[in-house]
């Protein structure tokens, strides 16, 4: 009895959301501008997974995993604006495959 007891008074915790994950390419002027390391504190910032590398092409690319609400943020408000040098003229993300959130956020090297 004790033990149904104490259910009804510690409700389980709440679900986590199932982790979202998002590849972008961010184009503009965002080399040279301290682009890779703003992405990478802003995503640690917000518990993301993944990584971030300049392109040969001059765009960035990256992979963000976490809490969909997290990453939906990081893509449609963090990403566009940038670090104050740089001068994003598009987002583009595409769906990929969640990461293990304890693989960390990284930067990589140019592709």
């Amino acid at each position: 009895m004790a033990a149904a007891t104490a259910a009804s008074v510690n409700p389980p915790p709440p679900q986590q959301p199932a982790p979202k994950a998002v590849r972008v390419v961010v184009k503009g002027r965002v080399q040279g501008v301290f682009f890779r390391d703003w992405t990478v504190e802003t995503a640690r910032a917000l518990g993301l997974a993944g990584w971030v590398r300049n392109r040969r092409d001059g765009t960035v690319e990256a992979l963000l995993s976490g809490d969909p609400a997290k990453v939906d943020e990081m893509v449609a408000r963090r990403l566009p604006v940038g670090p104050p040098a740089a001068a994003v003229t598009a987002v583009l993300p595409s769906p990929a495959d969640p990461l293990d959130p304890s693989e960390g956020f990284q930067r990589k090297p140019t592709a």
